[in-house]
């Protein structure tokens, strides 16, 4: 009889936030795979978890390591997947081990728990109802410039991850792009220097560019284009 593939989210940022059912099934599990078993090992200690690492799974090796993981399974080990933070899949490696677990009629189990679009959505302040996760924008500037350019008829709210090295760039292409649309960008969130930036691009262009440099992880948000006046509610109006 097969194993379980267990899907767990851990902490973004502070180690308080996971769940009590993430602590059991880690504890619980046979094995836990890790993007980085290092970085993992400081949230295992944290919460007394001494379940074993097998193989490491990360961007770069996710497909060639799959045989390994899905062998393990199928001789009966519950497996846990973590990722260095937050949850496995969501812009972190996974979806080939869980892709090949399903066609082995494998059972995956998903856990819920945190991942940085959600508060960011929420910190935004801006629509909560319609909204896309579109991971990171193209890294190539034409490409980056044409997808920017691509959401001047979005009305959903658009939430990415983008790195500190780039985010410069990001904005002044959402302001050549979307000069009128407001922005949030949600810098370290649940950590020490947690951060919410708003305005339009042009102006958190601006407070970044008096830093010496940009530090940590990013979230961006930027407000879908605003419908017709008939279907904003008083709420929506006012933000």
């Amino acid at each position: 009889m097969s194993g379980r593939l267990f899907i767990c989210p851990t902490p973004i940022g502070n180690l308080e936030d996971i769940t009590l059912r993430a602590i059991r099934t880690l504890r619980e599990a046979d094995l836990i795979v890790a993007e980085d078993s290092r970085h993992s090992r400081v949230l295992l200690e944290r919460y007394n978890i001494r379940t074993p690492f097998t193989t490491s799974y990360y961007q770069g090796v996710e497909r060639e390591r799959v045989g390994g993981i899905i062998k393990l399974l199928e001789e009966g080990k519950d497996i846990a997947l973590i990722s260095d933070a937050g949850t496995p899949l969501i812009a972190d490696p996974g979806y080939p081990l869980v892709r090949e677990a399903l066609a082995r009629g494998i059972e995956v189990v998903a856990l819920p728990g945190p991942t940085a679009l959600i508060p960011a959505l929420i910190l935004s302040g801006f629509p909560t109802n319609a909204f896309i996760f579109d991971g990171s924008p193209p890294r190539k500037e034409k490409q980056r410039r044409e997808y920017f350019q691509s959401l001047r008829g979005e009305r959903r709210t658009v939430v990415l991850y983008e790195s500190p090295h780039r985010i410069l760039k990001t904005l002044e292409l959402i302001a050549e792009a979307l000069p009128e649309r407001k922005v949030a960008l949600c810098r370290e969130l649940t950590k020490l220097h947690e951060e919410v930036l708003r305005g339009k691009p042009a102006e958190v262009l601006e407070i970044l560019k008096k830093r010496a440099q940009v530090k940590g992880e990013l979230v961006l948000v930027i407000r879908g284009a605003l419908a017709p006046q008939a279907y904003l509610s008083a709420t929506e109006e006012a933000a």
